[in-house]
């Protein structure tokens, strides 16, 4: 089935056909793009017209039809225009995943301007800072973040801030977010360079202040065709092959994604959300992640598409009421923004009827996905995510940025339409990130003679132990094969002689326990002696994690006393 894979990017690449790649001399390095592509995000929210019967947004009780939102996008822009945002100012937005994130989203990038994606979960401070940072002229907020803002208003004289959902009084400065929906549906005619600024998402700065990566039209359009190319390629070597597989949609079925990721990250928002668009499909909003409210809205909404960080997938199959709610139209269900464990493949490819295993691998820094990998060809190497899209040139490289052979370990670097510009403000952070057009990703991979690109670990979370590399991510899947495990971290804590020592906070499953001694004999015999880890901490409640999803070890291992581990 490889070579039927193989056959089948070739033709898909082929020069005439859709996915045709070119290379352009951009920024001052070469460029895979898609040849076809559009030129825009503009390009692709008009094209979205031609659905304006069918459903786009659906939130709790609340349904916006394709037309409604255009409509709508249309009001948001040209009230924007009014107040004096011109094509490259920015529009900062501060909400939960409400349908108007979205709306907000795609007003701004069809009138050329550049969307600031800021985190919901950001204090005050850190608030503060992005809006320094990127100077954006509006800033759209919900309740909770119009009462932050509030606090330090005095600081931002000149921006204008519209209020969403603010159930009650109108603060003093705030326009409320019907003045935008009532304002004339007028969308300002621009065009849009695909090199252009059209967002900017903050880094999660776990070590310093955040770097606002600098998306750009082109990037994002690209990220989009490569969705669209790895499905195609899935689809297409399945047919020549003469296998059968979980998850294709029907030609004439509506692909209906739960949104369970925020909209301020490239997973929930540029692989997801605009994916969706892009297609007609149907966005499903949550107001928070919940495992059982995510499962009944499967159920009630006939939803397709399940694409979250893999910990959501693991904790709907591991739900008590995953055995009585019917998952059946799920095709695909899978993860990004983290490693899939093996483990989490196999369960998926066992316990959902209908839905085939996915794992995408991707950055803020690429616009979203990098690599794909699904279906029967992610259960016979449920250790890799497959090769890079058609944009991309990747390569492993040892620390002197050479390229190391085939199967051996190095920091993963790419190169292509979907590399963000840049830092915005931060030119040393770029220059240290950036070398030639190649991204340094910070992952430590290798690639087979397949050219597929199998993740080992974090190259700033390894430990190193006594001069031994120990790959956290290598460790966290042994333990989760653990059935009575739910979640898990593994990490590395001083040690005198040796450097670093390997730790694990493990949080198990309710009512199960987890034998710490039978866990590391089990461990033995999948690991070698210096990978086990000799800390392990048993906690009774959920590990944190930031607005992702993704576990926060710095805040596990520093809540933590090597008195108390086992």
């Amino acid at each position: 089935m490889y070579e039927e894979l193989k056959a089948c990017w070739s033709e898909l690449t082929a020069p005439g056909q859709l996915f045709e790649i070119e290379t352009l001399e951009v920024r001052g390095s070469p460029m895979r793009v898609y040849k076809h592509a559009p030129a825009s995000l503009r390009d692709i929210w008009m094209g979205t017209a031609a659905y304006a019967d069918r459903e786009y947004l659906v939130y709790q009780n609340e349904r916006y039809s394709y037309a409604r939102c255009h409509q709508l996008t249309a009001s948001i822009a040209h009230w924007l225009s009014a107040q004096g945002v011109q094509p490259g100012d920015r529009v900062a937005i501060a909400m939960r995943n409400y349908p108007e994130w979205m709306l907000a989203y795609w007003a701004v990038v069809s009138m050329g301007a550049v969307v600031v994606g800021m985190n919901a979960w950001w204090v005050t401070r850190e608030m503060q800072f992005a809006l320094k940072d990127s100077a954006p002229k509006v800033l759209i907020a919900d309740r909770e973040r119009v009462a932050q803002f509030q606090e330090i208003r005095e600081e931002f004289p000149q921006m204008k801030v519209v209020g969403v959902r603010l159930e009650g009084d109108l603060p003093e400065g705030v326009v409320d977010w019907a003045e935008l929906a009532d304002s004339a549906p007028d969308m300002p005619e621009v065009t849009i360079d695909p090199d252009a600024d059209a967002c900017i998402f903050y880094t999660s700065g776990t070590t310093g202040t955040p770097k606002g990566a600098q998306l750009t039209h082109r990037g994002c359009v690209c990220n989009l065709m490569n969705i669209g190319f790895g499905q195609a390629l899935q689809r297409d070597a399945l047919t020549r092959a003469g296998l059968k597989s979980k998850g294709l949609l029907a030609p004439e079925q509506v692909n209906i994604a739960l949104v369970a990721t925020p909209l301020f990250h490239v997973t929930g928002n540029n692989c997801v959300a605009q994916g969706i668009a892009a297609t007609g499909g149907k966005l499903i909003h949550m107001y928070k992640w919940d495992a059982g409210e995510a499962l009944r809205i499967v159920e009630e909404e006939k939803v397709t598409t399940f694409s979250a960080v893999p910990m959501m997938s693991r904790e709907m199959m591991a739900h008590p009421d995953f055995a009585t709610r019917d998952t059946s139209s799920l095709k695909s269900m899978g993860g990004g923004g983290a490693a899939v464990q093996p483990d989490l493949t196999r369960k998926m490819h066992e316990n959902m009827k209908n839905a085939a295993p996915g794992a995408g691998y991707g950055m803020t820094e690429t616009c979203g996905i990098i690599s794909t990998l699904s279906g029967v060809y992610l259960v016979d190497r449920p250790t890799s995510v497959g090769r890079a899209m058609p944009t991309f040139e990747a390569k492993c490289v040892d620390g002197q940025g050479n390229t190391v052979a085939t199967g051996e370990t190095g920091e993963l670097w790419v190169r292509g339409a979907c590399v963000i510009k840049g830092y915005l403000n931060r030119d040393d952070a770029t220059a240290e990130t950036i070398t030639d057009g190649w991204l340094h990703t910070g992952d430590v991979a290798y690639m087979d003679e397949d050219q597929f690109i199998h993740l080992v670990d974090r190259a700033k979370e390894m430990v190193l132990r006594g001069g031994e590399n120990v790959y956290c991510a290598e460790v966290e899947s042994a333990i989760f094969a653990d059935d009575a495990v739910a979640e898990c971290v593994v990490f590395g804590v001083e040690d005198e002689r040796l450097g670093e020592e390997v730790a694990a906070a493990i949080y198990p499953k309710p009512g199960a326990g987890v034998d710490v001694d039978q866990l590391r004999k089990d461990l033995r015999e999948k690991l070698a002696s210096y990978k086990i880890p000799r800390f392990i901490w048993l906690v009774d409640a959920p590990l944190p994690r930031n607005a992702n999803g993704k576990f926060v070890k710095r805040e596990v291992r520093d809540a933590l006393s090597l008195a108390d581990a086992l």
